[in-house]
């Protein structure tokens, strides 16, 4: 049996410990121990974000990504954006934005390497609210979703709380979209107390497979885009 190999360790003040390590083909990014994300089924990040894109409608001319993991949400992101677009990135570990520019830039043909591309190192939820101007698209990749954070100030992101500012940084007629590895009911309960419509999609992990999904929830002021489930 082949051995993982570490090629990079991070920590930060809180303690936290963040590991690369490699297996054959497999990159693995593990946090406090946790799997946190790997390159071997991004189908649902790819879905999140071309998915959002297309809901939107009109060329979107500004997007937001929380998380930027592996790149792969932003490497779908960019392949439907027009050349004038702009992408901000949100991610809180510095050595994850650099090994996305060293070790594991392949994985997604080196999304940074754009100049649509602006990453801003730090809380993904406290960037979005530096942020002045409004967003046509905000995609939130962050953690494990709502009911499976490794870190525990992400939980504030699926609550109301930071629910509304999401929506207060879209423009009218925007698109929030949030990677999930479960469907939530609690977080859905909470997308309902903001008068947002909303959907929940399943996209299996291995095609063919009926047993194994990751969720993209997407929600928008306007019911015609989302092809609502829930209103509040």
């Amino acid at each position: 049996m082949t051995l993982w190999t570490e090629l990079a360790r991070a920590s930060n003040s809180a303690g936290d410990e963040i590991i690369l390590r490699t297996r054959n083909e497999l990159f693995e990014i593990r946090y406090n121990g946790l799997e946190l994300m790997s390159n071997l089924s991004h189908q649902s990040e790819d879905i999140l974000a071309k998915r959002s894109l297309r809901l939107h409608g009109a060329p979107a001319r500004r997007i937001f990504i929380g998380g930027l993991g592996m790149g792969f949400t932003l490497r779908t992101a960019l392949k439907h954006l027009e050349p004038d677009a702009e992408i901000v990135v949100g991610e809180l570990v510095p050595e994850i934005v650099e090994w996305n520019r060293t070790h594991i830039g392949h994985l997604a043909d080196h999304p940074l390497q754009d100049p649509r591309v602006k990453v801003r190192v730090g809380d993904a939820m406290e960037v979005l609210g530096e942020e002045r101007d409004p967003f046509d698209v905000i995609l939130m990749d962050t953690d494990n979703g709502p009911d499976f954070t490794v870190r525990a100030p992400n939980e504030a992101i699926y609550q109301s709380s930071g629910i509304g500012q999401i929506k207060r940084a879209l423009k009218p007629g925007g698109i929030g979209g949030f990677w999930s590895a479960t469907s939530s009911p609690a977080f859905e309960q909470e997308l309902n107390k903001t008068a947002w419509y909303w959907r929940r999609d399943e996209v299996p992990l291995i095609s063919g497979r009926v047993d194994a999904f990751h969720y993209t929830y997407f929600a928008s002021e306007s019911a015609a885009k989302v092809g609502f489930l829930q209103a509040g």
